[in-house]
C-alpha cells in the first residue's frame, strides 16, 4: 500500500488539479488522496515505479473482480453483465482493462485464465460498473483514463453521500466526518451507521476496515508537503502514531471572575472523622 514517498510523487502530479477542483467544497487535499490511497493505492504505487507515463498508470488504475459469490451489487457475474444493454460491449471493454493490469499487478494475474472475471472497479478513484446502467459512456468510450474525469466522478459521488449521511449543509468537515463520507462512498449511505465510528466498509481478512485505513491515509498524507513547502503535521518518530499538534484554546463571550471564599478546603492531617468549623 502506498507509503510518504508515494504519496509525494501523487501530490508532485496531481495536487495542483485537485486544489482547483475542490475548491469551495468542504474537501481537503489530504482527503482526497487518502480516498486514492484507498482505492486504487495498491496499484499506482507499484506502476509509479515502472517506465510508464501517467495517462498509462490512469488507464490501468482498475481493480477488484465481478464473479463472487457473495456479490449482491449489479454485475453480479458475467451474465448479469452480458444481459444489460451494450453489456457485451462493456464486458470486452473490462476485460482488456484487467487484463492489462494483471500484467503489471501480480495479485490480479492467476484471475486472468478465468475467463468470466473482469475488473468491476475503473478509474483512479474507482467508479464501479453498479453505476454503469444509468451511464454507460463514461464506461464504454473510457472516460476514467483521464483525471479529471475520474476525480470528477468521484467528487459527485462524495457530494452525494455527504448529503445523504446528513451533512449537506455542512461548508466544512473535520477529518473524522470525512472519513464518515469516505466510508458512504465505499459502501453506500444506507448501509453507513455512525455510531460504529471507522469500523466500517471492507475488510480483507485479518485487515482493517476501510474507515480505519482511510483515516490513516489522511493522517499520512498530511505529514507529507509537496516540493518546496512544509506539511500539515510533522511526521512521527518510528513506531509512533501520527498525532496533529493540538488545537488553540479559543475564549469566547466575556470574562468571569470566581470568588473562592464561599467555602473552605478542608484537608485531613490523619485517617480520622472530623468536624472542623465552617464559615
Amino acid at each position: 500500500m502506498p507509503n510518504a514517498a508515494d504519496i509525494l510523487w501523487f501530490k508532485t502530479r496531481f495536487a495542483d488539479r485537485i486544489r482547483a477542483a475542490i475548491h469551495g467544497t468542504p474537501w481537503s487535499l489530504d482527503f482526497i488522496v487518502a480516498i486514492a490511497c484507498q482505492e486504487t493505492g495498491e496499484i499506482w504505487s507499484v506502476l509509479r515505479r515502472k517506465d510508464l507515463g501517467e495517462a498509462q498508470i490512469l488507464a490501468l488504475c482498475v481493480g477488484d473482480i465481478i464473479d463472487s459469490p457473495k456479490r449482491s451489487a449489479f454485475p453480479r457475474n458475467k451474465a448479469d453483465l452480458l444481459a444489460q444493454r451494450r453489456g457485451d460491449e462493456m464486458f470486452a471493454v473490462a476485460r482488456k482493462a484487467f487484463e492489462d493490469m494483471a500484467r503489471h499487478i501480480g495479485g490480479y494475474a492467476p484471475y486472468v485464465d478465468r475467463p468470466q472475471e473482469v475488473c468491476r472497479g475503473v478509474g483512479l478513484f474507482q467508479r464501479g460498473l453498479q453505476f454503469f446502467r444509468d451511464g454507460p459512456e463514461y464506461f464504454l468510450q473510457r472516460k476514467y483514463e483521464t483525471f479529471e474525469a475520474t476525480l470528477g466522478e468521484a467528487l459527485k459521488e462524495l457530494d452525494a453521500q455527504r448529503k445523504r449521511i446528513g451533512y449537506g449543509s455542512r461548508p466544512t468537515l473535520g477529518i473524522m466526518e470525512m472519513a464518515f463520507v469516505g466510508i458512504a462512498y465505499n459502501i453506500g449511505a444506507g448501509n453507513f451507521r455512525k455510531e460504529r465510528g471507522l469500523k466500517q466498509g471492507y475488510k480483507p481478512r485479518g485487515g482493517k476496515y476501510y474507515g480505519e485505513n482511510l483515516f490513516d491515509f489522511i493522517r499520512l498524507s498530511e505529514t507529507v508537503g509537496e516540493p518546496g513547502t512544509a506539511p500539515l503535521i510533522d511526521a512521527p518518530p518510528p513506531g509512533e502514531a501520527i498525532v496533529p499538534p493540538p488545537t488553540p484554546v479559543e475564549a469566547t463571550g466575556p470574562f468571569m471572575r470566581v470568588d473562592t471564599r464561599v467555602s473552605t478546603l478542608y484537608l485531613r492531617s490523619a485517617p480520622r472523622k472530623s468536624r472542623p468549623p465552617r464559615e
